[in-house]
């Protein structure tokens, strides 16, 4: 694959996966099952293609980074079409990814200090959500106000990196 074609396809798909994953939020089931799936699927693809590119350059953090990212969606990609409170212990350990995986994105001076912070912030939420979950608090990937509160600022990180890897090559 050319770099181009990676850099496009990671840039677009963050932004189609985001997409899809605030769409699903707001949709009726089963048509939430559908847009979660392809959206967890699309994030996948986007964040090990992005994996490779960081390490390559010798960015090993921020590859790690997005490794880890690829592994907490994986397991939260699992719970698409499930019923929320089901999906619950999958998504707890997704969330905790989730956070790892944006306090490494968010260490390293690669990208730039908004989508720095907006990382910080979803991973703060998601840690907590994860910690709640893991000491048995009955949340699923819809209560409010966490981790409903948490989507907008992993958007907006992912949204960040997305441009940051667009712009990279034009």
């Amino acid at each position: 694959m050319s770099s181009q074609a990676s850099r496009l396809i990671s840039s677009a798909g963050l932004i189609v996966g985001s997409a899809l994953g605030m769409a699903g939020t707001f949709t009726p089931v089963p048509v939430r099952g559908l847009l979660w799936g392809l959206d967890g699927i699309v994030l996948v693809v986007a964040a090990t293609l992005l994996t490779l590119h960081h390490y390559r350059k010798g960015n090993d953090l921020v590859a790690a980074g997005f490794l880890t990212y690829v592994a907490g969606q994986t397991l939260v990609l699992a719970t698409a079409p499930m019923d929320l409170a089901a999906g619950a212990p999958l998504f707890g350990t997704g969330a905790g990814l989730w956070a790892a995986a944006l306090f490494m994105l968010s260490a390293p001076k690669v990208a730039p200090l908004w989508v720095r912070i907006a990382g910080a912030c979803a991973a703060s939420m998601f840690l907590v959500v994860a910690i709640r979950l893991f000491l048995g608090a009955a949340l699923t990937a819809l209560s409010q106000p966490l981790p409903f509160a948490a989507y907008p600022f992993l958007v907006a990180t992912l949204a960040g990196w997305a441009w940051e890897r667009y712009r990279e090559g034009a």
